[in-house]
């Protein structure tokens, strides 16, 4: 039972930081297209890694996350009010590569193919 309720935690959180940083995170170093892939909580609900996929380039990425590091309290405060939880978790924000490393895995088969 508490992996359903750590899975719909996940999720619901996932949505609600996702509407927070594309809509009440004001920061202009925030370029390019940010979304959240994932969200891990912690057993105790304590922590929250939230996971990030940020298109554009290397310059905008690190901008991007600089803001977004910056903002994780007003983000915690935000999801304090959407999120109906005893404790609402400390945010924590982490730069999700996976998808970059898929594509680039994909050009490179890709090159082979057609050599």
């Amino acid at each position: 039972m508490g992996k359903h309720r750590s899975g719909r935690i996940n999720e619901e959180i996932r949505k609600n930081v996702s509407a927070i940083i594309n809509s009440k995170v004001k920061d202009p170093r925030l370029a390019g297209m940010i979304s959240v892939t994932r969200v891990d909580v912690t057993n105790d609900f304590s922590y929250a890694k939230v996971f990030v996929s940020i298109f554009g380039s290397e310059k905008e990425k690190s901008d991007s996350m600089k803001a977004l590091k910056k903002s994780e309290g007003f983000i915690r405060k935000e999801l304090g009010r959407t999120i109906s939880m005893r404790h609402i978790p400390q945010v924590i924000i982490e730069l999700d590569e996976g998808l970059e490393y898929g594509m680039n895995i994909e050009r490179i088969l890709k090159e082979i193919k057609d050599k």
